[in-house]
Parts: C-alpha cells; structure tokens; sequence
C-alpha cells in the first residue's frame, strides 16, 4: 500500500468565531473551506493562552502559532516557563538562585534585586520578582534590596506609580526594602546614550 501523503497548510488569521455578527470569516464566501468541513473529518485548536505556551488569558500571534505546530507539543515562552517554574515550586528549588541566597546568608552580605518592576511581561514581570523576594523571605535574609526600573515602553508610561505601590504593600512586614527607583529610559537604555546609563549606574553604585 502507497503511504498517503498529507499536506500541512497554515492560513494565519483565519479563525472560528463566536459572535456572527462581527465574524468576516463566516460572513464571506468561502466554497471550498466549507466543502473540506461537510466532507471530511475536522477538530479546531486553542491558539492562545496556556495552549500555546503563554500566559492565560494572552492572545496568541503568527510566531507562537507555528512554533508550537512545528514542535507538536506546548512550547512555552519565557515567561510562561517562569509562570509554571513558580507555580509548580521548581523556581524556588533553581540552584542557581538557592546558591546566591545561601552565600548571601552565609556571609551575612547584602542581597541586590535589579530590573523592570511592571507587567509587561517581556522583559520581567512584577510576579517573578515577588516570588524571588518570597525566596528571600524563606532563607531569613535580613538585607534585601530592591532597585526597581519603571516600565514605560511594554506598558502604559504612566502605570510606574501603581506598579512600585503595590511592590511597597507586598513589601510591608517583609526585611525587603526599595533601595532605588529609576525610568528604564535611563537604566535600559539601547541606543548607546550612555550619559542616560551613567545617571541609572550612580544610583546604583554610588548612591547618587
């Protein structure tokens, strides 16, 4: 017996909506796509969320779409691994992390958390680093300080003040403190200006 052949065709965009109405795809004229539902056997496929390897409730795009197709399993992103890693205890077992906590206590050093404090997503997210400060909380370390960057490029440029109040009520009755505060467009900058970098690097080195 011949092996049947099967053909594997992407259509980016084309979806299976809920509301008629607003649906271009179930208003156009489409033959042939209908013949292959009445004809043949069909299932449909989540492209979003958690299905794809991002966060739940996060749409899915063209790149995360055929990843996942290509690799036939879930592949999640970055973030989305960080999300499970601390949602199913493995980011507070990472060596890595558990090593710098151990010799932070063991020589009774200071503890610096640096980077985006948002929801963005892309470059951090607010979750992961209070579940590093948890980490922190866990080894009894005394000396903990956040040097926070506001996110005014993956989220709304005037969300910072939200973002550090709720990292200062998360932080109450925790040896966690805020040690300094700077705009990712001085801290993050990636256009060599570094008369932006050296203002965010006195902060952090010099206390400026």
């Amino acid at each position: 017996m011949k092996p049947q052949k099967t053909m594997l065709i992407i259509m980016d965009g084309w979806g299976i909506g809920q509301v008629p109405a607003s649906d271009a795809i179930r208003a156009a004229n489409t033959p042939f796509t209908d013949s292959l539902y009445q004809q043949y056997p069909n299932t449909t496929l989540t492209t979003c969320g958690e299905a794809v390897g991002l966060p739940e409730g996060q749409m899915g795009n063209s790149e995360v779409g055929h990843l996942n197709l290509g690799a036939g399993r879930i592949v999640y992103q970055e973030l989305q691994r960080i999300n499970v890693a601390i949602r199913e205890k493995s980011f507070q077992q990472n060596k890595t992390l558990q090593n710098a906590l151990e010799t932070a206590k063991a020589q009774d050093k200071s503890l610096h958390l640096i980077g985006l404090v948002s929801d963005g997503g892309v470059h951090s997210h607010l979750n992961h680093l209070k579940a590093m400060i948890d980490c922190c909380v866990a080894k009894n370390l005394n000396k903990v300080y956040v040097h926070a960057f506001t996110d005014g490029r993956d989220c709304d440029p005037k969300s910072g003040l939200g973002f550090i109040k709720d990292l200062q009520s998360y932080l109450e009755n925790k040896p966690v403190k805020i040690a300094s505060l700077c705009g990712r467009y001085y801290a993050m900058d990636r256009d060599n200006r570094w008369e932006r970098i050296k203002l965010a690097y006195d902060a952090l080195v010099n206390g400026k």
